[in-house]
């Protein structure tokens, strides 16, 4: 457990980061600090102490405690080279080895560094990670999204580092609240294409694996009811097994119930991604259900983990190490002055035909 002390300086903290409290605005007096953290006089004063040294409050005999901006002139003069943030989900799982690869190897082209952080697409530690960057005083930022297809609790700190007018851009996703260039997947079309190389093989049962708590999974529904649509095929929402973040631990469970109970309604299904496909494939295994002689499936974005599977997955093609060069290119530039650089850049998926999928006669 936290010292009262650390309590009240992660508190105040996270004030000036997010904006509430501005720079040269006056902070609640000592008593009124004692009164909101239950503390002692002592303790307020030992925060205050730590928070005045480190630059994010300064004190003014007899007028009160102020707002500072120095933790920023502090941190911007660490180093000589300019200090580019990244923020990904996850950092040595799926795709984000290449991505983050991709990033490093632009930024060491032009002598930046890099401070990474990771979310575990959790908003509590994309806070926490958002805060670290804010108090290095970072020159440009790099993001991927947390939990991009619901409301974010964050967007403030964003806002902060539009205000300080710090390059940033987003990958995978964005925040559909913000205007923030962003290097995406185009998720309508991968998931499109996916469901029509089933449609074109014959399939015409075909459900759905989507994770809902990101944007990408929002999207790579939307391309797999288009593709029904044009085909005129029905949308069946029993056929759909969704999740999210804090369920995918019960994903396997789930499959397996999902598909004790609609295999025979089904043909073939089209996965949120090749994590998920795979996922399918140890659930068919256990069932005893054969890939792809009972139930056709399809991965996307190509990862290192479907190239090194034990079963060739039909998948679609993400940019992975490309879109990290990208994004770290245009804050490169951004940084060096070009105004004119592109608010959104979409990749277009290839499909990677694979062993699992197979043709049927027309029903």
């Amino acid at each position: 457990m936290k010292p009262k002390y650390q309590i009240i300086i992660d508190d105040i903290k996270s004030h000036i980061l997010s904006g509430t409290y501005k720079a040269g605005e006056q902070i609640p007096s000592e008593a009124a600090l004692q009164h909101m953290y239950k503390v002692s006089r002592q303790t307020v004063r030992k925060a205050i102490l730590a928070l005045s040294q480190e630059g994010f409050l300064r004190s003014e005999k007899g007028s009160g405690t102020y707002v500072s901006n120095q933790y920023r002139l502090r941190s911007n003069g660490k180093t000589t080279n300019k200090t580019i943030g990244v923020i990904t989900t996850y950092i040595s799982d799926y795709i984000f080895p290449s991505i983050i690869r991709g990033i490093e190897s632009r930024l060491n082209e032009d002598s930046y560094s890099l401070l990474l952080a990771s979310t575990n697409n959790d908003v509590t530690q994309e806070k926490k990670a958002l805060e670290t960057m804010l108090s290095n005083g970072v020159d440009g930022l790099i993001v991927e999204p947390t939990r991009s297809n619901v409301y974010n609790p964050n967007i403030a700190y964003y806002l902060m580092f539009q205000e300080q007018e710090t390059p940033l851009v987003m990958i995978n996703a964005f925040y559909e609240e913000l205007e923030v260039p962003f290097f995406c997947l185009d998720d309508v079309q991968s998931s499109y294409l996916a469901t029509n190389e089933l449609i074109a093989k014959g399939h015409t049962r075909i459900g759905i694996i989507a994770k809902m708590d990101d944007l990408q999974g929002k999207y790579r529904m939307k391309g797999f009811i288009k593709a029904l649509g044009e085909a005129k095929l029905p949308f069946d929402p029993g056929h759909v097994l969704s999740f999210d973040t804090t369920t995918k631990p019960d994903l396997s469970t789930n499959l397996e119930k999902f598909l004790s109970d609609h295999l025979h309604e089904l043909t073939a299904l089209v996965c949120y991604n090749d994590e998920v496909g795979l996922e399918v494939v140890h659930v068919c295994r256990r069932l005893g259900i054969s890939i792809p002689g009972e139930l056709s499936i399809v991965g996307q974005d190509n990862s290192y983990i479907a190239k090194n599977a034990n079963i060739q997955l039909t998948t679609l093609t993400h940019p992975q190490e490309q879109m990290g060069r990208d994004a770290a290119d245009w804050i490169i530039r951004r940084l060096q002055g070009k105004k004119d650089l592109p608010a959104s850049t979409y990749y277009e998926p290839v499909l990677i035909e694979g062993e699992t999928i197979r043709a049927i006669e027309a029903e």
